[in-house]
């Protein structure tokens, strides 16, 4: 019993909460049933047992240099708690198993998570170690997530679409995670930071200072863009430029919390553990779905 909840953690299931991005078609294409909720969850759950695939092979290959970090070398691989062999055998089942499964029942969906699966093996074999590449490619992953949520739905008979802007929006926003967390990163270890990830010797903090506040700009401006523009009017609402402030507090609020607070190197942490921010993203949802429910598009 042990060794499965080790297993567990492994797999980093709080991580999961990434996955709320899976339901952005459902909530913005408007498709309210019951099977349509079903099956995105579905998707979502998925999309978390390859990225759990991820954290395991990940976690296995960078054992050492989690080491070094002052938080991760408590996780079960670097610790030696979980063995890197159990971490594999893990892996793979549930890769095949989810692959497999996903091939047969809803092939769309299956592509993107293939694309997410090469894309992060990618990652961890050598293109985490290239600087400002490392960032946009976790950013990608973000974009993967939504795009499952229009496979699934594309999948069962629904035709869907996100707006490119909601797409850009999704993109900045990912890069502000991601970017935030290296910032953390090298000003947390200081001169341990090169030892733990390579290219953080190729990051400054003033370098991720620009690059965090054009990532932050860029999203509430796509997202704005998304609210207002005549695609969003016609086919969603022509009233969700509303929910702007959300957006723009939440955004705001993360940067606090990197800045003033001195955190931002477990986003998924951050966003279980921050109550303005959680009551943030429920107020969000709650006025998106008003607005969509009451004030359907012309």
């Amino acid at each position: 019993m042990e060794s499965f909840k080790t297993l567990i953690e492994a797999m980093r299931v709080k991580a999961w909460t990434k996955n709320f991005f899976v339901f952005a078609a459902l909530l913005f294409g408007k498709v309210w049933s019951l099977r349509a909720l079903e099956e995105t969850t579905l998707a979502a759950l998925g999309f978390g047992l390859i990225a759990s695939t991820i954290y395991l092979i990940n976690d296995s290959v960078d054992r050492g240099k989690d080491r070094l970090h002052p938080e991760k070398r408590n996780r079960p691989i670097a610790s030696g708690r979980l063995s890197v062999r159990s971490a594999i055998v893990a892996a793979i089942i549930l890769a095949t198993g989810t692959l497999v499964t996903a091939w047969i029942l809803a092939p769309w969906l299956a592509l993107v998570y293939s694309v997410y699966f090469v894309k992060q093996l990618a990652y961890s074999f050598g293109l985490k170690n290239v600087v400002i590449l490392d960032c946009i490619l976790i950013a990608l992953g973000f974009v993967l997530r939504a795009l499952a949520g229009v496979a699934v739905l594309y999948d069962s008979g629904e035709l869907i679409s996100l707006s490119p802007w909601l797409v850009i929006c999704t993109f900045f926003l990912a890069s502000l995670l991601a970017f935030a967390k290296r910032r953390h990163e090298l000003v947390s270890m200081g001169s341990n930071a090169k030892n733990h990830r390579q290219n953080l010797k190729d990051y400054s903090v003033p370098l991720l200072d620009q690059v965090i506040g054009i990532s932050a700009s860029a999203s509430i401006i796509g997202y704005a863009i998304y609210t207002v523009s005549d695609r969003t009017a016609d086919f969603v609402s022509p009233y969700l430029w509303i929910t702007i402030p959300f957006v723009a507090y939440g955004v705001f609020r993360y940067m606090f919390i990197v800045y003033s607070m001195g955190l931002g190197g477990s986003p998924d942490k951050i966003l279980l553990k921050d109550t303005p921010l959680k009551v943030n993203i429920l107020l969000w949802v709650a006025t998106v779905a008003a607005i969509l429910a009451t004030n359907p598009a012309v």
